[in-house]
């Protein structure tokens, strides 16, 4: 019975990603507040133009808009949803989504290798593939044409979210084919 409750303590402890649903437009104040909290958190931004009647300003924009990620324990998170702005944590079924860490690392990559992507509706069809060379090999997402583009889109399913960047299709291999049932 110990070892039972001792392993529940060691669950209780163990920090995953889950995404948070914040109010429109408060994500870099809700970002910030939880880091006051000590909490670890991840706020994907890329840049976008505005424009305004006067002028045209480069800004740092969310690439989702009303998320934001966090990786904590159970307390943590609880602590998570008390923060102002914060409406719920991403959950199915009443139950939280945990977020695999490889899809918090490939926002990263992505970010971290000057890519600015931009968000893009979510997909649930198409074919899966992977990225053959160059600093993004071994990412996978969608492969989508828009416009005449050739792009990948990458997609985060907890909360129905993606983001697309230009690729070029030798670059690429397809992994998996959808099938699509009408």
């Amino acid at each position: 019975m110990y070892y039972l409750n001792k392993m529940d303590d060691q669950k209780k402890l163990e920090r995953y990603w889950y995404a948070i649903y914040t109010r429109p437009k408060f994500e870099k104040k809700v970002d910030s507040e939880l880091q006051i909290k000590g909490l670890s958190t991840y706020l994907p931004l890329h840049t976008v133009h505005r424009v305004w009647s006067d002028r045209i300003k480069k800004i740092q924009a969310p690439l989702f808009p009303s998320y934001i990620f966090v990786n904590v324990n159970l307390s943590e998170r609880l602590q998570a949803l008390q923060t102002s702005g914060v409406i719920r944590v991403v959950s199915f079924n009443g139950q939280p989504v945990q977020i695999p860490s490889e899809q918090i690392d490939q926002i990263k990559k992505v970010l971290d290798h000057g890519f600015n992507p931009e968000p893009h509706e979510y997909f649930s069809f198409g074919d899966e593939v992977e990225v053959l060379c160059g600093p993004l090999m071994g990412l996978r997402g969608l492969f989508i044409e828009e416009r005449g583009k050739e792009r990948l889109a990458i997609s985060i399913h907890a909360i129905q979210q993606s983001f697309a960047i230009e690729i070029e299709r030798t670059n690429i291999k397809k992994v998996k084919t959808v099938s699509l049932t009408i």
